[in-house]
């Protein structure tokens, strides 16, 4: 969430400027290698995709060899991405305040590159994840870059906007069902999106902002989900179905944080350790310390424990997820590991089962081998304060 002193503060789209050309902030620089990095992947799915059908044909096109020019544009793709995660390390880290996202964003950057080499020296496995990451970016990019539009004399309103909104309406909902109404005023970036509260502090009447900003609405988490379930390959009817178990969990639990956070801050609940909890974040104002404590601590950490237990009945419900989660397991350790023997899934035929499995992972596995040899809501405190935002780990983002 977001704020700041109404009327006095930019949208908190831009908010860190270094240098003539806006490095390592949120905006034109990050926004160019987002499109930028999606638009290499989408061409890398592509030509993954008629490669494998022109050498492989229809009938086993998953066998298909991949040819240079295409693990050249995946490649290149993920070095793209890697410089992304980059750009944002000192935004997460310093301006959004977030150890978990600045920390997040730092171990992007060398996974992102090391990824691409490994797709580069023939770890075939890993254009899966290409193909995920690059419908991750078709479905979350519009939500962040594209603005409101007319079309024909029709107003459009910006795809965030709806999504904010919609989050805020559904917020005050549940605040409402446990008997919190705070009055819903107009937020910094022009959206009907930010709770005022009026917080009683002995006697001193202050007044409090918590804003919904589009990393409150979970979209970044679905928009994951998304990608992963579109880029592998099994029936139509069980990858509904996950994508309805992922969706609806992450929708449901990111309104309970948003709730909370929103009534945790208003009502400064949560004013634990205050001198330690302004250290460690670099704050001055008291007002802030709920807020830090609800949001950055204790839903953040929660949101990651929240995502991995979504993965699991994601993958209960679609092993063919497990060669992914495998893929990301060998990045961070060197190791191979085979989950499906750790994990106990219902045994329904899927493309993992039987020699299906064995021939499309012992290649995968030659590969790896080969590869390895060769690389060895804001507050400040005044007559009216406004709390920052109740971020996602891009987290339920």
């Amino acid at each position: 969430m977001y704020g700041t002193v109404p009327g006095s503060a930019p949208a908190p789209t831009s908010v860190l400027q270094v240098g003539p050309d806006g490095l390592f902030e949120v905006g034109p620089v990050s926004d160019g290698l987002a499109w930028l990095s999606i638009g290499l992947f989408v061409l890398a799915a592509l030509l993954e995709w008629r490669e494998r059908r022109r050498v492989g044909g229809a009938t086993s096109p998953e066998n298909a060899p991949i040819g240079k020019p295409v693990r050249v544009v995946a490649f290149a793709a993920w070095l793209t991405f890697a410089a992304f995660w980059l750009n944002l390390v000192p935004h997460f880290a310093f301006v959004h305040q977030s150890y978990v996202e600045g920390l997040l964003s730092l171990v992007a950057v060398p996974a992102s590159a090391y990824v691409g080499w490994l797709v580069y020296s023939g770890r075939d496995t890993l254009f899966v994840l290409t193909r995920a990451v690059a419908v991750m970016g078709v479905v979350y990019l519009p939500f962040e870059t594209i603005p409101a539009l007319s079309v024909a004399g029709i107003a459009l309103p910006a795809p965030r906007q709806v999504l904010i909104e919609h989050t805020a309406v559904m917020t005050a909902l549940v605040m409402e069902a446990v008997g919190y109404t705070p009055e819903m005023i107009e937020s910094s970036e022009g959206y009907d999106a930010t709770f005022r509260w009026l917080y009683d502090d002995g006697g001193e009447e202050h007044i409090i902002h918590v804003s919904v900003v589009l990393a409150c609405t979970g979209i970044g988490s679905m928009s994951i989900f998304a990608g992963l379930i579109a880029a592998v390959r099994a029936p139509l009817v069980r990858k509904l179905r996950a994508l309805a178990i992922a969706i609806g969990i992450i929708y449901v639990l990111n309104v309970l944080r948003t709730s909370f956070i929103t009534i945790v801050t208003g009502n400064q609940y949560m004013h634990w350790f205050p001198e330690a909890v302004l250290f460690l974040f670099g704050e001055a104002s008291p007002y802030r310390v709920s807020f830090l404590v609800s949001d950055r601590i204790i839903s953040q950490v929660l949101a990651v424990v929240a995502l991995i237990g979504v993965t699991y009945l994601v993958v209960r419900q679609l092993p063919e997820l497990l060669i992914v989660l495998e893929d990301v397991l060998y990045v961070l350790t060197g190791e191979e590991h085979d989950l499906q023997e750790v994990i106990d899934l219902p045994r329904e035929p899927t493309n993992l089962d039987g020699a299906g499995r064995s021939a499309a992972t012992a290649s995968v596995d030659a590969a790896g081998s080969e590869a390895s040899e060769g690389s060895g809501a804001e507050t400040t405190e005044a007559p009216e304060s406004e709390v920052g935002e109740s971020s996602d780990p891009d987290a339920m983002d």
